[in-house]
């Protein structure tokens, strides 16, 4: 998810330097919607990752 979030960026700002305002603007909102998305799956991951501890032999 972080990839297509970069990928996404990257249009933006290619679009952004060509001139297409609407393609960069439109790029750029999922960017962040994706990034965003992102960091809150991590952090779930993480908090229940750290519940699943393995047993102590």
């Amino acid at each position: 998810m972080l990839y297509w979030a970069a990928v996404f960026f990257i249009i933006a700002i290619l679009a952004a330097i060509f001139g297409f305002g609407g393609i960069a603007e439109a790029s750029m909102g999922i960017a962040q919607v994706l990034f965003f998305i992102f960091i809150v799956l991590f952090i779930v991951s993480l908090i229940l990752g750290l519940g699943r501890r393995p047993p102590r032999a």
